[in-house]
């Protein structure tokens, strides 16, 4: 599973042809941020979890 901070691949690219997401909020809601060009991107957890295609990093515990 997925948890706050890592990073994730979706199945479809960004537009600017980097699929590295960090994901930087979580709830009813998930918010990711690519890692090339900092754009934001915020959707349903359900539609998160069809969109995704593995984890690539885990976070750091402190």
């Amino acid at each position: 599973m997925y948890d706050f901070g890592d990073i994730v691949m979706m199945k479809k690219p960004h537009a600017c042809q980097t699929n590295r997401w960090q994901i930087i909020r979580m709830g009813a809601d998930i918010k990711i941020k690519c890692e090339n060009c900092g754009h934001i991107v915020m959707m349903p957890r359900r539609e998160f979890d069809k969109k995704l295609k593995k984890v690539l990093e885990k976070a750091e515990k402190e």
